[in-house]
């Protein structure tokens, strides 16, 4: 019998493990008071990403869910059939790690009260990192409950809160959004569901064209009230229940299923409202206003899952780099590879920086700071822009480490490449979120917010790379500023990378400087990654100078160590 010992399988990692930088971080951004309690949940959940989650994502996807219309008497029944390994993935997300419910009430982890948004988005950063399908329903429940908790009346809060937050599968209610219609696309504006006022019941007519989740209990549905203005103006927000108070089926009629390239193992669908009982949400004529925090949070999410995904697919290809040798040399050790695998971590490591800190931001902005609302406002269009753009790079090049195993759907890499796509078309396409980038800095105050928020984190850094990352940022910010100009629209795209970048850069500086207690190695990394950041993106590059000299050695031993290695400090034992 022929034993190949040449294709290295990271199979058995803790994908928390794995990865020295994330306890490192979690120290810079967790409270102190909740790092020993969420610690052994990452380690947990790392052991479950490069075991068992991994394996029933695999199946999951080779097994998508099933539409059923009739039941087997005939009678009319509309039922997804998902998959016993999707099932058993969401016991774990919603149920054991309670990750829809931990922002909106206490008791997850036996806690007393609401955790800190990057608790949740740290253990999805993970979870990603072998099922990514299951995070759109996950996602959606968490953000309708917060716009519910926002804008919803004490009545609805009281009746549907409890069962949106459960971690009880058999109670718990998820959650979906409908609005994409097959002719507005992204121009919200111009959608024609129509919502009429019938008896004292608001009943929902139209066709709704892409709908993940498509059977949740609950879904937030944007509707023009019958007699409404054009325009977003006219749009209200109504909660969707699949089934009435008396236990029927609401009129909506899941038309079918779509055949997607990625996120096989979650149902997207067509829908028809016939006549849908549906609640008022907020005030009339408020909806876009309403749904646009929804979408702003799902668009954040967006971002984490894009940063996770980078981050198992650089991960896998330094597994294979270190363990697979060609011409009696190990693949991290040519030159080459280390380039290659240095220009995926540093957009994986952009993507984590970003929405670590963005998470950082919103807890601020929910508590109330006006100032860090502003700089929410931007930071969530530019991580959903650039994350999730760099995620299908990234993605590519690892299955090209991988070589011809890559390729072949026993492998992650082209699960990951397939779901990598989707986050940049959800929740707007990368024209219409470059151009939300705009609209914050034309309307909201974002840029001057922004570039006040990223000066003082600098103030924090060395000072030589603080300067070097100051001069790119106020220059990232005139090009930002000169395309708020109607006829500047075209340079859209290119002034939200240029502010990605260096408020990435920015950020990874003063992730640098807070680490300096940890050793100078960990910090710096970060700071050498802010450096990478500044040459290759933001600063001037002759493409035909000489090469300077690199090693890359360093950088790259510490990116990433094998599964069985020690656990870093921290991490459960």
């Amino acid at each position: 019998m022929t034993i190949h010992r040449n294709i290295p399988d990271s199979r058995g990692h803790n994908a928390y493990r794995a990865d020295p930088a994330f306890a490192a971080l979690m120290a810079v951004y967790l409270p102190a008071d909740l790092q020993p309690v969420i610690a052994p949940r990452l380690d947990q959940m790392g052991a479950l990403v490069g075991g068992r989650l991994d394996e029933l994502a695999l199946t999951a996807d080779q097994n998508p869910p099933v539409l059923q219309i009739r039941d087997r008497s005939g009678a009319p029944r509309q039922r997804i059939i998902k998959h016993p390994a999707y099932q058993q993935m969401e016991r774990v997300a919603f149920g054991t790690f309670g990750l829809a419910a931990m922002s909106h009430r206490g008791g997850v982890f036996g806690l007393r009260g609401r955790l800190h948004p990057l608790a949740k988005y740290a253990l999805v950063y993970l979870f990603v990192q072998a099922e990514f399908g299951l995070c759109c329903p996950l996602s959606m429940t968490d953000s309708l409950t917060r716009t519910l908790r926002k804008f919803g009346s004490e009545e609805l809060q009281a009746r549907f809160l409890d069962r949106l937050t459960s971690q009880d599968m058999d109670r718990l209610y998820q959650g979906a959004m409908f609005m994409t219609e097959q002719a507005a696309g992204s121009d919200v504006g111009a959608i024609d569901t129509v919502a009429r006022l019938q008896d004292g019941v608001w009943r929902l007519y139209g066709d709704k064209w892409f709908c993940s989740n498509p059977d949740a209990a609950l879904a937030m549905v944007l509707a023009r009230p019958e007699g409404g203005a054009a325009g977003t103006r006219g749009l209200s927000l109504f909660l969707l229940p699949r089934h009435l108070p008396d236990g029927r089926e609401n009129a909506c009629r899941i038309l079918r299923l779509k055949d997607k390239l990625g996120t096989r193992s979650m149902a997207s669908g067509e829908i028809a409202l016939e006549g849908a009982e549906a609640y008022l949400v907020g005030d009339p004529g408020q909806g876009f206003r309403q749904m646009t925090d929804m979408i702003n949070m799902s668009r954040l999410a967006n971002g984490v899952r894009s940063a996770g995904m980078m981050r198992r697919a650089v991960a896998e290809a330094l597994f294979i780099a270190r363990h697979r040798t060609a011409f009696g040399r190990r693949l991290i050790d040519m030159p080459l590879m280390q380039r290659q695998l240095t220009k995926m971590l540093v957009w994986a490591e952009q993507g984590r920086s970003m929405v670590f800190h963005s998470a950082r931001v919103l807890d601020a902005a929910d508590r109330g700071d006006a100032q860090m609302a502003r700089v929410l406002r931007i930071l969530t269009p530019l991580v959903k822009f650039r994350t999730c753009r760099d995620a299908r790079k990234v993605a590519g090049d690892a299955m090209e480490v991988r070589g011809g195993c890559g390729y072949i759907e026993e492998w992650s890499d082209a699960r990951l490449l397939r779901d990598a796509h989707l986050g940049s078309i959800w929740e707007g396409t990368s024209n219409i979120v470059a151009l939300d980038v705009i609209r914050a800095c034309r309307r909201d105050g974002a840029l001057a917010a922004l570039r006040d928020y990223l000066g003082g984190c600098l103030d924090a850094a060395d000072p030589a790379l603080a300067a070097r990352i100051a001069g790119a940022l106020d220059r990232a910010a005139d090009l930002t500023h000169a395309a708020t100009g109607a006829e500047a629209e075209a340079e859209s795209r290119r002034a939200a990378s240029a502010l990605y970048h260096a408020a990435s850069a920015a950020i990874m500086a003063w992730e640098a400087a807070m680490l300096a207690r940890a050793g100078p190695e960990v910090a710096g990394d970060r700071a050498a990654l802010a450096r990478m950041v500044l040459t290759h993106r933001l600063e001037p590059v002759d493409p035909l100078a000489p090469p300077a000299p690199m090693d890359l050695s360093g950088l790259l031993a510490r990116a990433g160590i094998d599964a069985f290695d020690p656990p870093p400090e921290g991490a459960a034992k």
